[in-house]
């Protein structure tokens, strides 16, 4: 009998983890010698390298689809064992944001009685619901958790005839079991405090992309502003240009800060999207020979760990919290199939003041 270990999918990427004795396990031997290429060829397809041509990546590609190579092959494998198999679909799995997520996820997964396998899917932040398709097409999972996936109409459809129990993280859905977060009332929190500490010049990092969560952050910021009477100016909204995690970085909150040091006036106050893009803004902040939060106040978005050690104010959203509460609604889910009644918990965002923005400005 093969045994697996928890796998981890990563768009065409399958980076799995096996010992397996069955003579009938596809490998990427087999991989190889179908598409006609160099184990090496197919290696180089499973990381992305742009060192393929593109009508090679295609073939190796539908080889494997041919085949069922990876992951589809690994989810009837594992169910053959008689082990549970939940899988959890996220943009990615590399990001604080997520990985505390999964923490609060595999915490409560990984200590029921019954043995669980959990197959994780990093769908990428290009056309992800085409991934999502890909990777259950054929494959039997006993419950899926999606995490930062919009859920289309068409989608939606699809999910209400999956014979596993769905449940939803970060999207709000009338029709499936959902635990999200009010994005509008955090950005509300956030930029109220600064205007209360007398702030008037508030930038806000934005991602370059235009996902409902980012959009929901902005109008809380608007809806701030014009409560206080503040004019909202667009060259305060600024995001950086580096693709990593769809904007959600270090770096895209470092090049977004840089435009904002370039506006006359000075902001004194800034709002990132993220916290990782807050860590990104105060390097490019210190590096401009200014003080936080003395020339400059900052607030960042989750709350991950890391601003607790460095000081920096932050919305909190109970990341591996709303994991647990969660995975607690999938479990069950598998045990309740006839319970009717639909889970609809929207997470309160909490503002978490620290020294990165405990400052009141001089008003002249």
């Amino acid at each position: 009998m093969p045994n697996f270990t928890v796998s981890l999918t990563h768009g065409h990427n399958d980076y799995i983890s096996l010992m397996a004795s069955s003579k009938s396990t596809v490998t990427i031997y087999d991989v190889a010698k179908n598409a006609g290429v160099a184990i090496s060829t197919v290696s180089r397809v499973l990381n992305d390298s742009p060192d393929v041509a593109e009508d090679t990546k295609k073939r190796v590609l539908q080889v494997m689809d041919e085949l069922k190579y990876l992951p589809n092959r690994v989810a009837r494998s594992l169910a053959q064992r008689g082990a549970s198999l939940i899988a959890i679909a996220t943009p990615t799995v590399t990001t604080a944001f997520h990985n505390s997520l999964l923490k609060g996820l595999r915490s409560v997964l990984t200590d029921v009685d019954q043995e669980c396998d959990i197959l994780l899917f990093d769908l990428g932040s290009s056309d992800p619901l085409e991934r999502l398709r890909s990777k259950l097409k054929g494959g039997k999972v006993d419950g899926l958790i999606l995490a930062g996936i919009p859920v289309t109409p068409s989608l939606a459809k699809e999910l209400k005839a999956f014979s596993a129990p769905v449940i939803l993280v970060g999207n709000h859905h009338t029709e499936f079991d959902c635990f999200y977060w009010d994005n509008s009332d955090g950005a509300i929190q956030a930029t109220t405090h600064l205007l209360k500490n007398g702030h008037r010049r508030i930038g806000l990092i934005r991602a370059h992309t235009d996902g409902y969560v980012q959009l929901q952050r902005i109008q809380g910021y608007q809806k701030s502003l014009k409560k206080f009477k503040v004019k909202f100016d667009e060259h305060l909204v600024q995001s950086g240009t580096n693709p990593k995690h769809a904007g959600f970085s270090e770096e895209h909150g470092f090049e977004a800060m840089n435009e904002l040091l370039k506006l006359s006036p000075a902001v004194t106050a800034v709002i990132a999207s993220s916290d990782v893009q807050a860590i990104g803004a105060w390097k490019a902040i210190t590096d401009a020979k200014k003080r936080v939060p003395e020339d400059i106040a900052l607030v960042g978005y989750d709350d991950i760990k890391t601003s607790y050690y460095i000081g920096l104010s932050s919305i909190d959203q109970s990341i591996e919290e709303t994991g647990r509460l969660a995975a607690k609604r999938l479990l069950y889910r598998q045990k309740n199939p006839s319970d009717l009644a639909r889970m609809d918990h929207k997470v309160p965002a909490i503002l978490r003041i620290r020294p990165s923005s405990d400052f009141t400005i001089k008003t002249k």
